[in-house]
């Protein structure tokens, strides 16, 4: 093992993991309710719960558990309360299987008539954004934004996504704009100039632009616009005039280093914003230090993606290093970039700012045993309502296994997990699957495909998966697994077929240079015998 994940295995952090915060605790129950109501194995031997009843068991399950951990963390208050969140999750997990065994309480008619009659459709939404996508022009427009002319209308929220705006159009909306400006809290205009040419969207969007100045939006979206640095500007009268932005989505965009320069210019004020997408833009870098410098400035962000944006390791330092600000995170997508291991490791110093962090994106990025390690040791000590964990395709192999099970083992709120197109193989496969064998009671997907997995180590986590009371699907496709052994899995499976995805991309004759491949294990006895020299460390 290295210095560096040495370093982060002792050190010491001061972040302190019990009590969970309200939000948590509203968050266990909404995930056991859906649970819950879920199909799976066991409800349809007992029964599936209507939603009200779920939602009544599942708070009174989260406060029996929190009461039980929180007794337990009162004998230890000096601890950082890891074993409190450990008793929480696993009372949690048992109570709920017993709610399961003993199936739905029947409820009388009254209370099912309450749940059919719907809320009418929300009047303060205008949206055009329906059936297929096309061209408006003037006549048209007059027809379709008529409502929004009608005096004293309740419309908040406008979404003209998905109809491509002319001249024509716009000169329509624009006094219907200026009109309405002082009302709205959300504007989506994503895909709203598709098809045009470049000197007519820029004029529109300058148009739309100049209308909309002034007002106070929470939520503004001007997604798959493909709008490049000249775009953006167009853009500037109604960007520069918001300071209360809670939402804001650039996605597929053409955001480049000046039109992410352009975007860290304009936007006077992002305090209160929590939600900041960037997904599939040509940002790089550069780019993506003009992203830090927002990020920086937002530090009520909650859900960060900057996925697919050509982002190599020294832009991924940036916004590791302006993430290590945002202590209200949630979300992390960072899919599909260039980090590599040094990216990786300064965004692992940053996780432990994240208490709240329940969905982790992190796959495609390059990050190998080195980075991988860093980021699950620091995982493990903070995050302990962590959901989904994702770190596919980044050269992990065997060696970064055991960090990465002893993760995975404190995680006990994981409802989804993917690691495929790693290098795995049986001895790490085996560590992951015995990591999940206790508790994890949330536990829905697992995806561990393309890994150089043969017989032992895909029957193991075909055993965990069918024991899990809400399982929904295991993907171990494109592995190594022999006849025997696809023959032992679907076997498992016999009960719940369709919690086990496709085996049409397994090679039962892949070359694998590990010579101690588990392709000959003919009985229990085998497993049993490697399992027993694994160990997980779950405690430093």
């Amino acid at each position: 093992m290295d210095s560096t994940t040495q370093t982060f295995q002792h050190r010491k952090l001061s972040v302190k993991l019990w009590p969970p915060s309200q939000g948590t605790r509203l968050m266990l129950v909404e995930r056991m309710t859906k649970n819950l109501t879920t199909p799976s194995i066991l409800s349809r031997k007992y029964g599936l719960l209507s939603k009200e009843e779920a939602e009544e068991d599942a708070k009174q399950i989260e406060e029996s558990a929190f009461a039980v951990a929180n007794q337990n963390y009162e004998k230890e208050p000096d601890g950082d309360g890891s074993s409190a969140v450990q008793i929480y999750a696993k009372e949690s997990s048992k109570l709920m299987l017993e709610v399961i065994k003993r199936g739905p309480i029947a409820k009388d008619d009254g209370e099912q008539m309450m749940a059919e009659n719907a809320a009418p459709a929300n009047q303060t939404i205008f949206d055009i954004s329906g059936g297929r996508r096309a061209f408006i022009e003037e006549e048209e427009a007059e027809d379709l934004l008529g409502p929004l002319r009608e005096p004293r209308n309740s419309y908040t929220r406008i979404c003209f996504s998905n109809r491509s705006f002319g001249f024509g159009a716009a000169r329509v909306a624009v006094p219907i704009l200026v009109s309405i400006k002082d009302q709205l809290t959300e504007l989506d205009l994503s895909d709203f100039i598709a098809g045009r040419p470049e000197a007519e969207a820029l004029e529109v969007m300058n148009m739309f632009s100049s209308a909309l100045e002034g007002c106070q939006l929470r939520y503004l979206n001007l997604s798959n616009n493909a709008l490049g640095e000249k775009g953006v500007r167009a853009f500037g009268a109604l960007m520069k005039s918001q300071n209360n932005l809670e939402e804001l989505y650039l996605m597929n965009d053409g955001i480049s280093e000046e039109a992410a320069q352009a975007v860290c210019e304009l936007i006077p004020s992002t305090e209160k914003l929590k939600i900041l997408h960037f997904h599939n833009n040509m940002t790089g870098d550069e780019g993506a230090v003009s992203i830090a410098d927002i990020v920086k400035r937002s530090p009520m962000l909650e859900d960060f993606q900057c996925s697919s944006t050509r982002v190599g390791s020294e832009g991924g330092v940036a916004l590791a290093e302006a993430l290590a600000t945002c202590t209200h995170l949630k979300k992390l997508d960072l899919r599909d970039n260039m980090f590599g291991v040094e990216a990786g490791v300064a965004l692992s110093k940053a996780l432990a700012a994240f208490p709240d962090l329940t969905e982790v994106y992190l796959s495609y990025l390059n990050l190998e045993d080195e980075g991988a390690e860093a980021l699950a040791v620091a995982l493990k000590e903070s995050a302990p309502s962590l959901e989904v964990l994702d770190l596919a395709g980044n050269d992990i192999t065997a060696n970064g296994a055991a960090s990465l099970a002893a993760c995975i083992a404190a995680k006990q709120f994981l409802t989804k997990l993917n690691l495929a197109e790693n290098e795995l193989k049986d001895e790490g496969a085996l560590l992951i699957g015995k990591s999940l064998v206790e508790g994890h009671g949330q536990l829905t997907e697992v995806d561990l495909s393309v890994n150089s997995i043969r017989r032992a180590g895909a029957r193991l986590l075909a055993q965990v998966a069918v024991n899990k009371p809400g399982f929904k699907m295991l993907n171990i496709n494109g592995n190594f697994i022999s006849d025997e052994g696809i023959d032992e899995v679907k076997d498992i499976f016999k009960q719940c077929p369709d919690m086990l995805g496709p085996l049409d991309e397994n090679d039962p004759e892949g070359e694998d240079n590990d010579e101690d491949a588990e392709e000959d294990a003919d009985d229990e006895d085998e497993l049993e015998s490697k399992l027993k020299g694994m160990k997980i460390k779950q405690e430093e």
